[in-house]
C-alpha cells in the first residue's frame, strides 16, 4: 500500500524498520555481506527530531538509539542506551541510568548532556517538530543528575510516560549545538549516531549507504553493510528483486497474489505475511463547505464500497477497520460495526444536509454551490490513484463531482501540513500502545496531526482522562466510548488494516517473523565466501 506518516514518530513500528550490526567492508553490487533494501523515495531529512516520515525511521533505526527499546517477542520495554530506570510512586519522575562507555560514531562519549540537549531542542518553539512535541507537553523538565544519570519530571502522570521518555530521539549535542539553524543543519543529511551502523553517503534519488559502526558495543552478526536503493516504480523494484539486485522489499497485493508464486520465486525467496499496527483512511476536511456537516461525512462513508475495493485493489487481503486503534488492541472497540455500503441511505443524508439537485444538471447543489470537491493524492502512490478513480465514478452516480489533484510527495506533504486540501487518503503506522492525542485532540488542529479539523469536547475530555489512567481495563473502556464518537462523527472513512507483505532472498537463513516483525540481527549468510 501507499506510504503514510507514522503516528508514533519516535519508534515507528514499520515493516522496513531495521536493526543491524556488522563490521566494515567495501560496498559493491552483489556483495554477499551487504543487505540491499528497497526504498520508494528519498527521505526529506535524516534528522530524527524533525522528520515525521516512515522512510526516515527505516534508515535512522540503524544509526540512532534511544534510552529503551522493545523486545521483539514480548513487546516489553528493555534497556538500550539506559541500563536501568526508576519511576517514582506518583509516576511523575523517571530516572534513567545511562550505559557507560557508549560512543557516538565520531568517537565522542554519549552522556546525560546529550539527553538534556535533545529534550531542549524538541521543546524549542523554533524546532520544526510539532507532531513530536505532543508527546512531551506534560514534561516540566529534564535534568542531568550526573554524567550518566538523567531525570524526566512530569507535571502530571502519563500512562505512556516510560515509553515516551525512553524512546525520545537523542542526538549528539557536540554536533548540533554549534549556533547554526537546527532545522537546516548540515548533519540532517549526515547523521552521527550510537547505533550499529554509520552513515556513509547519500546519492539523492539513487541510494543511501550505511556501513558497520566499528565503535558499536554489540555482537556482530553476518551482515556488514546496508544499501537502500531508491526505486520509485514498484514493478521495476520487483524485477530488481527477482534478479538479485535487491534482497528485501515490501510487495504490493497484486504482486503478492499474481507475480510471486512461481516455482522459481518460491525457491529463491521467503514470502512473509504478518500484521503490525496500521490502518488506511480517507480524511474529509471539515473546514470546507462540503464536509463540515457530519451527515455529509457519514454519507461519504456509505458511498464507499470498501468490501469491493478490498477485493479489487488488495485482492481480498487486509481487514476492515472502524476506528483509530490497532485492530488487535484492546483499545479497539469490537462492538462497532462497519458502516455499510448504501447509496440510498447516503442520498437521504445528503438531502437532509441540504444537498439536492435543484437545477436538474445531475450535480447536487446547496445555496447555489455545486457539490464539486477536489481529492488530493500523492502521485507516486498507485493505491491512491486506483482508489480515487473508483471513487470518482461511484460518487458521480449520486450527483457528486470529484476532481483529483496529484502532487509529488514533497508537495503533497506540504499541502497536508498546511491543511490545504478538501479530501485526502493516507495510512497511519501506530505503536502497540497508542495515545490518540496527536491525531484527534482539538489542540492539534493547527499544528499536530489533526489534519481534518476534528473538534469534539467529549472526545477531548476522554483523551485527556485516558492519558492519566494507568489501569488498562478502565482506559480501554474509555477508549471504546471514544470509538463511538468517531463512528458518529466520521471525520475519516476508516479503510483497512493491511498485512505486511515482505519478500526476502533465501540467501539469508534464520529469517523469522516475531510479534514485532522482522529482526535482521538474527539473519545469517547462507553461503559465505
Amino acid at each position: 500500500m501507499h506510504q503514510g506518516y507514522s503516528v508514533n514518530f519516535i519508534k515507528s513500528l514499520i515493516i522496513t524498520s531495521m536493526f543491524f550490526l556488522g563490521c566494515s567492508a567495501s560496498v559493491t553490487d552483489n556483495d554477499p555481506y551487504t543487505l540491499y533494501m528497497h526504498l520508494s523515495s528519498d527521505p526529506g531529512t535524516l534528522n530524527p527530531i524533525t522528520s515525521s516520515e516512515a522512510i526516515t525511521s527505516t534508515i535512522n533505526e540503524n544509526i540512532y538509539e534511544t534510552l529503551v527499546d522493545r523486545d521483539f517477542d514480548t513487546l516489553e520495554i528493555v534497556p538500550q542506551l539506559a541500563v536501568k530506570w526508576k519511576i517514582s510512586d506518583d509516576k511523575l519522575r523517571y530516572i534513567f541510568y545511562l550505559r557507560k562507555g557508549v560512543l557516538w560514531s565520531d568517537g565522542v562519549e554519549f552522556t546525560a548532556d546529550d539527553v538534556v540537549y535533545s529534550y531542549r531542542v524538541i521543546k524549542d518553539p523554533s524546532t520544526a517538530c510539532a507532531p513530536l512535541k505532543v508527546y512531551y507537553i506534560d514534561i516540566r523538565d529534564v535534568r542531568k543528575i550526573d554524567r550518566y544519570t538523567v531525570e524526566f519530571i512530569y507535571t502530571k502522570p502519563y500512562f505512556l510516560g516510560l515509553n515516551y521518555c525512553g524512546s525520545m530521539p537523542i542526538i549528539p549535542k557536540h554536533i548540533f549545538d554549534d549556533g547554526t539553524d537546527f532545522n537546516t543543519h548540515k548533519n540532517n543529511r549526515h547523521p552521527v549516531g550510537t547505533g550499529a551502523y554509520i552513515f556513509k553517503r547519500w546519492d539523492t534519488g539513487k541510494r543511501i549507504v550505511l556501513s558497520a559502526n566499528p565503535r558499536y558495543r554489540g555482537k556482530k552478526p553476518d551482515i556488514r553493510n546496508v544499501v537502500f536503493k531508491i526505486v520509485s516504480e514498484p514493478s521495476v523494484a520487483l524485477q530488481m528483486l527477482k534478479k538479485g539486485e535487491l534482497d528485501v522489499m515490501s510487495v504490493r497485493p497484486i504482486e503478492w497474489v499474481r507475480q510471486t508464486n512461481s516455482e522459481s520465486f518460491i525457491k529463491n525467496f521467503y514470502k512473509l505475511e504478518y500484521y503490525i499496527p496500521n490502518y488506511s483512511w480517507i480524511g474529509w476536511n471539515s473546514r470546507t463547505e462540503y464536509f463540515k456537516d457530519k451527515r455529509v461525512r457519514k454519507a461519504m462513508t456509505h458511498l464507499i464500497n470498501r468490501d469491493a475495493i478490498r477485493e479489487k485493489l488488495l485482492f481480498g487481503l487486509g481487514k476492515l477497520v472502524t476506528g483509530t486503534f490497532y485492530i488487535y488492541s484492546r483499545a479497539y472497540n469490537p462492538d462497532i460495526k462497519s458502516i455499510e455500503y448504501d447509496p440510498e441511505k447516503a442520498k437521504r443524508l445528503l438531502s437532509e444536509a441540504g444537498w439536492r439537485d435543484t437545477d436538474g444538471d445531475g450535480i447536487l447543489d446547496r445555496n447555489g454551490k455545486k457539490f464539486s470537491f477536489t481529492f488530493t493524492i500523492a502521485s507516486e502512490k498507485k493505491f491512491s490513484e486506483r482508489l480515487t478513480s473508483i471513487l470518482k465514478e461511484d460518487l458521480a452516480r449520486v450527483g457528486i463531482e470529484m476532481n483529483i489533484n496529484r502532487y509529488e510527495w514533497a508537495v503533497f506533504a506540504d499541502r497536508l501540513h498546511k491543511r490545504n486540501f478538501e479530501a485526502i487518503t493516507l495510512s497511519w503506522l501506530l505503536s502497540y500502545s497508542d495515545d490518540p492525542y496527536q491525531l484527534w485532540h482539538s489542540s492539534q488542529v493547527d499544528a499536530g496531526s489533526n489534519f481534518c479539523n476534528f473538534k469534539n469536547r467529549e472526545a477531548d475530555r476522554i483523551i485527556e482522562k485516558a492519558r492519566v489512567e494507568f489501569n488498562d481495563r478502565k482506559r480501554n473502556k474509555i477508549y471504546h466510548r471514544f470509538g463511538e464518537i468517531l463512528y458518529d462523527e466520521q471525520p475519516y472513512t476508516f479503510l483497512f488494516c493491511s498485512p505486511s507483505l515482505v519478500a526476502v532472498n533465501k540467501r539469508f537463513t534464520n529469517v523469522k517473523v516475531h510479534l514485532r516483525g522482522l529482526n535482521y540481527l538474527e539473519w545469517m549468510i547462507r553461503d559465505k565466501k
